[in-house]
């Protein structure tokens, strides 16, 4: 029982790096234990969790564009609350009680994303075509990943960093201690979450800095349409730390290729070149800000990068996906693999219920589709096909991009989901308003089922990490997906009732509005990027001939610059930390204790940003604007960038 309890106390020291030949990774809680997991508290616990989230997640969402997380600030309450109630033994509960509530985040943006863009263009949505659309992406996105989850947290174990599993992981362990990596935790969180609230909810100093603070730096910007960005927040220097070094670089290199070679370079060229920006207005494109040409023409390059590291990454992966498909015939024709017995860290639901579910799950689509979005035979088998074709490809580089960097380029996919399925459908005889229509309920399924697939991997490699039982994970995910999708739904509508998406007061939903003015001249003619989408695709397949990482540059030229700075910021704290030493074990001390500080300024910034989401709703506004916000951050980001590297070389062996 002694030796249990020690299990129990610790990830293993091989938790976060690649297994040598041989060796073995054995969880928190072993696969001979039995674990309490699936009880009436940690459903409850977490269907809560699930409604609570995600009204919050789609209104910030749908006012500023960003989604939060909710894995990280659902562990911290499951944690909190356990501890309070004096509950012990709750590792397992509270892993059960954060997948349930996670699916919140992913259902949010797969909805807020897409749906909102049917109210921009002028078209009613109903409350079951956002309910319908949400449930069945969720579903699909599950049953899509389930095949491939050994791959991506057992086989590929220690080769990617899955940042925001790293730090939930941290939050359940330590909150399970109660020990000084707890104080730690709780420490930094405190710190990197009252820093991001200040920033948020006060203003007291910049969220972001850039160049344009010095004069200089705004003739750049202006004259030779170069800036430099760095978003100031706590939990996105915790995200680079544990991400590391060399991906944050990657990432960076595809930010920096955008921002300081193709701005400049469309720029130069760009005489006489004119963009039209709204009804009856246009711009010269020389006297765009580098900004508006990123949004308006080099982010579309990322795009295409990101759609043919897609294809890419689904060519590298033929080998999974047909072992996949091998293992659902075998099951099908009543054959079982060695002995049968399968561990119960390693236990799955059964491939035939995968099947089943998917076919049925299809059916309710199709049916869905025919009698209410489509009417029509032919474009709704059309409709069903792009749905199940795109999410099973694209399944596997959701979660690839989740592991990598923490955040998943959905957006980007059901970008090109949204194109695609529009020329098709026009194709096929459809277009205008039902066109428009047709297109966005496929994009929105479509995209909460990739985003459900890139968010599920974080909470399986939590369990794999701890030791849960994979197949009630993914059995009782299913419920949090409903209760998620039944309460966006509910919630668009109100807002949409009380703010609206188009007018002046309206909610910003800037994803929805770019959706809507793809999709547009798509169903009604117009011009696409094509040759922008090309030369993206382009630049994926020679960075693969070179052997560098296509998916994780093209996700730095996607998203913006002062998002990806301060992630090779925390790299190289990462990086300065974990080598100052002679000693190798020294600067692995060092090296974990950064990773329970990033832990915590992750921890503590998603959290705050629910009390701060929470605030704006009930209408408080104390934000203030001054002009020494932007000299002011600066001050501050160097006190916590010096905070975090003086605490994490504080590790002693001992730790």
């Amino acid at each position: 029982m002694e030796q249990e309890n020690k299990q129990m106390n610790s990830l293993p020291d091989n938790a976060y790096r690649e297994l040598a030949p041989g060796e073995e990774y054995k969880p928190m809680m072993p696969a001979n234990t039995k674990p309490k997991e699936v009880t009436p508290y940690s459903v409850t616990f977490g269907i809560i969790m699930a409604i609570i989230f995600s009204a919050a997640a789609a209104y910030l969402g749908l006012k500023v564009g960003q989604v939060f997380e909710a894995a990280i600030p659902i562990a911290i309450i499951a944690v909190g609350v356990g501890n309070m109630l004096g509950k012990k033994n709750m590792l397992g509960q509270n892993v059960i009680i954060q997948s349930i509530g996670a699916s919140s985040g992913v259902i949010v943006a797969g909805a807020i994303f897409t749906l909102p863009a049917l109210y921009i263009l002028g078209l009613e949505a109903q409350f079951y075509q956002i309910f319908l659309s949400s449930l069945f992406g969720g579903f699909l996105g599950i049953l899509l990943l389930i095949p491939f989850r050994k791959y991506f947290v057992k086989d590929m174990h220690g080769k990617y960093p899955f940042p925001e599993a790293t730090a939930t992981t941290e939050v359940l362990v330590s909150g399970e201690k109660k020990g000084n990596q707890a104080k730690l935790l709780a420490v930094s969180g405190l710190i990197g979450g009252l820093y991001d609230f200040c920033v948020s909810t006060f203003g007291w100093w910049a969220e972001g800095i850039s160049t344009r603070i010095m004069g200089w730096g705004e003739v750049l910007a202006d004259k030779m349409k170069v800036v430099f960005k760095v978003n100031t927040g706590a939990a996105v220097l915790g995200l680079g730390y544990i991400i590391g070094l060399k991906y944050a670089a990657i990432i960076c290199a595809g930010s920096f290729t955008v921002w300081f070679v193709l701005i400049p370079f469309i720029s130069h060229f760009a005489d006489g070149q004119t963009l039209a920006v709204g009804e009856g207005i246009t711009v010269l494109l020389r006297d765009m800000t580098p900004e508006q040409i990123f949004s308006n023409y080099a982010r579309h390059i990322g795009i295409g990068g990101i759609a043919m590291a897609g294809v890419i990454g689904i060519i590298r992966s033929s080998s999974i996906i047909k072992q996949a498909l091998g293992l659902a015939v075998s099951e099908l024709g009543g054959k079982k693999k060695g002995d049968g017995v399968v561990e119960r860290t390693q236990r799955d639901i059964s491939m035939k219920f995968i099947l089943s579910g998917i076919i049925s799950v299809l059916i309710a689509t199709f049916v869905f589709f025919q009698f209410g979005v489509l009417g029509n035979l032919t474009h709704t088998i059309i409709a069903t096909l792009i749905v199940f074709v795109i999410s099973f490809l694209f399944t596997t580089v959701a979660a690839n991009a989740i592991a990598i960097v923490g955040s998943n380029p959905v957006s980007g996919m059901t970008l090109m989901t949204l194109i695609l399925s529009s020329l098709v459908l026009v194709s096929a005889g459809l277009s205008g308003t039902s066109g428009m229509m047709a297109a966005m309920i496929i994009g929105g399924v479509v995209c909460t089922a990739l985003s459900m697939a890139g968010g599920f991997i974080t909470d399986l490699k939590i369990g794999y990490w701890l030791g849960t039982t994979p197949a009630r994970q993914e059995g009782w995910k299913f419920l949090g997906t409903a209760v998620s999708a039944a309460t966006i739904a509910g919630v668009m509508m109100v807002l949409n009732q009380t703010y609206g998406f188009v007018g002046e007061n309206a909610l910003v939903a800037p994803q929805a509005n770019a959706m809507a003015a793809v999709i547009k001249p798509l169903m009604e003619g117009g011009a696409t990027p094509w040759l922008l989408y090309f030369a993206g695709a382009a630049l994926a397949l020679i960075l693969t001939m070179i052997g560098v990482p296509a998916l994780a540059f093209a996700l730095g030229m996607f998203i913006p610059l002062d998002l990806n700075t301060p992630l090779l910021i925390g790299g190289l704290v990462s990086w300065y930390v974990g080598t100052r030493s002679k000693d190798e074990n020294v600067n692995k001390a060092r090296r974990e204790r950064g990773t329970l500080i990033a832990s915590g300024f992750i921890a503590g910034g998603a959290l705050m940003g629910v009390i701060s989401a929470i605030l704006k709703y009930c209408g408080a506004d104390w934000f203030i604007t001054w002009s020494g916000a932007e000299v002011l951050a600066v001050v501050m980001y160097i006190l916590i960038i010096l905070y975090f590297i003086y605490d994490s070389m504080k590790a002693k062996l001992t730790d």
